[in-house]
């Protein structure tokens, strides 16, 4: 009796995880969409960016309100919201590289090494499905301390800072990915919501950034 209850909480923990991560790669599939479509038609509208500040606010702003209702049925809406936004603000650095004399290969380039990395990471987690819980603390200080000397070399200009950042964030994004996708994997979050928002924001940094040191490579 014991063995069979024991074999019924080890099949519904299975099949929770697996919806978890259905729903998860479903919401991604159309955030991603969805995202491109917002920075299609700011590119197609020549919008200019929106600035660090109103992006930062929009962003952490958006985030949050995602984050509190990610239980009920208007998380959908505002995780739709956030990676529109996103969407929004990647069009213009889009069109800026586009309109360099080899823009076109470098974000072709920077689109396909972000699938290139993704795929095989979540490839890589999914198979071997080890637990990457331990990198949650080592990659919640790099991220802070990369965003912060991100903005130091912003508001310093310091070029050479900014792709040192770049570089760090290309790394701390994939292991976000690893970390997010083993969390799913063994049940640490059961929410696909907040997992869609932590994958899509590691693709969305992780092309940025990606773009920013291929452009630099390309001497642009």
């Amino acid at each position: 009796m014991e063995n069979r209850m024991t074999m019924t909480r080890s099949e519904a923990s299975v099949l929770s995880t697996n919806k978890v991560i259905r729903n998860t790669y479903m919401l991604l599939s159309l955030t991603l969409a969805f995202s491109a479509l917002t920075a299609g038609l700011s590119m197609a509208m020549g919008l200019p960016h929106p600035g660090l500040i109103l992006t930062l606010v929009g962003y952490f702003g958006l985030l949050f309100l995602t984050s509190k209702f990610r239980n009920s049925s208007l998380g959908i809406v505002f995780v739709f919201a956030l990676t529109g936004f996103m969407g929004f603000t990647l069009g213009p650095i889009i069109s800026a590289y586009l309109s360099l004399p080899n823009g076109s290969s470098i974000v072709m380039q920077a689109m396909a090494g972000t699938a290139a990395i993704f795929l095989g990471l979540s490839a890589y987690a999914v198979t071997t499905k080890k637990d990457f819980s331990f990198m949650g603390g080592f990659l919640m200080v790099g991220i802070l301390v990369a965003f912060l000397a991100g903005l130091g070399a912003v508001f310093f200009s310091i070029p050479a800072l900014s792709l040192t950042v770049s570089a760090a964030f290309v790394l701390l994004m994939s292991g976000l990915i690893l970390y997010e996708t083993s969390n799913i994997i063994h049940g640490g979050e059961t929410n696909y919501i907040m997992a869609t928002v932590t994958l899509f924001v590691s693709i969305f940094n992780l092309f940025t950034s990606l773009l920013h040191l291929l452009g630099f490579a390309n001497s642009d």
